[in-house]
């Protein structure tokens, strides 16, 4: 499955054009290599995003092209969760 479709069918982004945007940008990274929005992502896969001043790590744990609200945070599941310091 491309990474922009995780993104939103798992609700990490709420919208794909938002989660393409965000992976162009340079700010994904899938298994520690820097993803772009057609990067496919596969059970296992670790990935991280960095959103402002957090950075969170996550681990795939499930692929589905639809599924309901209260069950899209089974697709994932948080290994880390971090604050990152800026300097201006």
């Amino acid at each position: 499955m491309r990474l922009d479709k995780y993104l939103k069918v798992s609700r990490i982004i709420k919208r794909r054009t938002l989660a393409k945007e965000v992976s162009d940008d340079g700010r994904v990274e899938v298994n520690e290599q820097v993803a772009k929005a057609g990067t496919v992502v596969k059970v296992g896969d670790k990935i991280k995003i960095r959103f402002g001043t957090r950075t969170v790590t996550y681990e795939v744990t499930d692929l589905r092209e639809h599924i309901r609200k209260d069950e899209a945070s089974l697709m994932y599941k948080i290994l880390e969760e971090e604050k990152v310091e800026r300097d201006f």
